[in-house]
């Protein structure tokens, strides 16, 4: 699959160059950043406004874990002026990095997760609004690389937008930091990196990329009581049939948790306001 696609990439890029050595620019003079993730997106849509152009690689419901690119991502990557992977680990960029680089040798890749502190071979450093922050600055950077006569506006917006992500920091605190329960359950282990910046305590059904086994189903049951849990919580990427199952025996129920919902800092809130239900006695 992967040679095929680099067929077609190359085919098309070589069809391409034909009409045009320059750079790849629009019709509209906008940048073309090709992301790897939903939010990654927005952050460069925030910064970047109205000069840029962004190709989202995995498609919102879609998973990283698994998603392969069709050729029209792949030739948007072959003219693309910039490309933002996150950097810490996601498995979508660990399979697709090299043919991202031979389909286009010129592009700047920026590594978002510059400055980030990881945690182990967890990639989703997104979900915390602290490296969010730092994900912006890069991203920032890599604009102003690419596109130097307009560094100030993107300065302008980087900083408007820094100012958002202080203000979603603050509310998610004024909405958690209250509870003495900070236990939460669900399926994928998106956000140890959320848990780590308000100290919650995330507790995952499935891990590895496994599917749960019938013990490991009973163990998070088990824990879900212990912790007088109500919620169980899971992203639109995964099957919920586990999920459903953990609900039902506790009583309680299932409740969406999106790691990559468009418009990030709404999805944020989202997430502060899903978990105080759960913290709630």
């Amino acid at each position: 699959m992967a040679w095929l696609v680099l067929a077609l990439v190359l085919a098309m890029a070589l069809t391409a160059s034909v009409i045009s050595c320059g750079p790849a620019r629009d019709d509209t003079g906008k940048i073309g950043v090709v992301v790897t993730l939903v939010p990654v997106g927005d952050f460069v849509e925030n910064v970047g406004g109205d000069k840029v152009d962004v190709t989202v690689m995995v498609p919102p419901g879609a998973s990283p874990h698994t998603y392969e690119p069709i050729p029209s991502q792949m030739v948007a990557v072959s003219q693309a002026d910039m490309y933002v992977k996150v950097g810490s680990g996601v498995e979508f960029e660990l399979e697709w990095m090299d043919e991202v680089i031979e389909a286009n040798s010129d592009v700047l890749v920026v590594d978002s997760s510059v400055g980030v502190e990881l945690m182990g071979s967890d990639p989703h450093i997104w979900n915390s609004p602290v490296n969010a922050k730092i994900m912006v600055e890069n991203i920032c950077d890599g604009l102003t690389k690419v596109d130097p006569d307009n560094a100030s506006f993107y300065a302008e917006n980087r900083d408007d937008y820094l100012k958002e992500l202080d203000i979603l920091d603050e509310y998610i605190h004024y909405k958690l930091d209250g509870f003495t329960n900070r236990n939460f359950m669900i399926y994928h282990p998106s956000f140890g990196y959320f848990a780590r910046e308000y100290g919650l305590t995330q507790l995952a059904v499935e891990h590895g990329g496994k599917d749960p086994t019938p013990q490991v189903i009973q163990d998070c049951i088990d824990k879900a009581r212990q912790y007088d849990l109500d919620y169980m919580f899971v992203a639109p990427q995964f099957a919920t049939d586990d999920c459903e199952t953990i609900a039902n025996e506790i009583g309680g129920q299932t409740a969406p948790m999106d790691p990559l919902a468009e418009n990030y800092i709404a999805n944020m809130e989202r997430i502060a306001d899903a978990l105080v239900l759960e913290f709630e006695d």
